[in-house]
């Protein structure tokens, strides 16, 4: 979606217009342990978010400002913290669970989702034609 952004322009812009994010560490990037503090995320020196951004993870970092008005926080306290924080952080605004799904799913499990959007995207496995 954000490799095509010109077609994908309203999803985009929906899944971007909270005032604030929570995402989990994988969503992040793919480092394990103690930060590698040249990982700055998956989307380059202008992520698409353009709000704060609380990153659930059990190690400490501090917070990365990026281009566009992203700030990358870094939340070792839980996701009650990371959710009070980001709400604070919105105003009025919604506050979106970015994922990955284990983020998800503890966020579930907490009753804190509302609204709930999965993306579904055609595969096909194998060879794709008959027999």
């Amino acid at each position: 979606m954000f490799a095509t952004p010109d077609e994908n322009r309203a999803e985009i812009d929906d899944v971007v217009s909270a005032g604030a994010f929570v995402m989990g560490r994988n969503m992040f990037g793919p480092i394990r342990g103690d930060w590698d503090l040249s990982w700055t995320g998956w989307w380059g020196d202008e992520p698409p978010y353009h709000a704060p951004v609380f990153v659930l993870t059990h190690y400490p970092r501090e917070p990365l400002v990026m281009q566009g008005g992203t700030t990358f926080n870094f939340v070792t306290d839980g996701i009650e913290s990371a959710l009070a924080q980001a709400r604070a952080a919105a105003g009025d605004r919604n506050v979106a669970i970015a994922g990955g799904a284990a983020t998800i799913n503890q966020y579930l499990r907490a009753g804190h989702i509302d609204e709930l959007r999965t993306h579904v995207a055609p595969v096909t496995l194998g060879a794709g034609g008959e027999g």
